[in-house]
């Protein structure tokens, strides 16, 4: 419950970001890699929809700029759908490692 309570947390405050705690989350309670990315997509797809009725409700929601990057986020996530049935597991964890930590310090600069 707690680590439910943390992904709905960070999906809300920044949009997303739940992915971040889920999947490591998810791993650690058994679930090999790829169906923890796989089921982070699925909680993440049904927190976004909450966040965004949020965010709509209280004026925050910037449809404009939403459109301008969904075709093309569309066309990535199906290619890293894709893409993720072929990648070993550990190479899997390796480039999630290298994306959280290249954010972390992208946020820092």
């Amino acid at each position: 419950m707690l680590f439910g309570a943390a992904v709905g947390f960070l999906n809300g405050l920044f949009g997303s970001g739940g992915g971040t705690v889920a999947v490591p989350c998810l791993e650690k309670n058994g679930v090999e890699p790829k169906k923890a990315h796989a089921a982070s997509v699925a909680l993440i797809f049904v927190l976004s929809i909450v966040t965004a009725v949020v965010y709509f409700i209280n004026g925050k929601l910037d449809f404009d700029g939403a459109l301008q990057y969904i075709p093309y986020g569309l066309i990535g996530a199906v290619i890293g759908a894709l893409l993720l049935r072929k990648i070993p597991d550990k190479l899997i964890r390796k480039i999630f490692g290298v994306l959280i930590i290249a954010s972390a310090i992208r946020m820092f600069i």
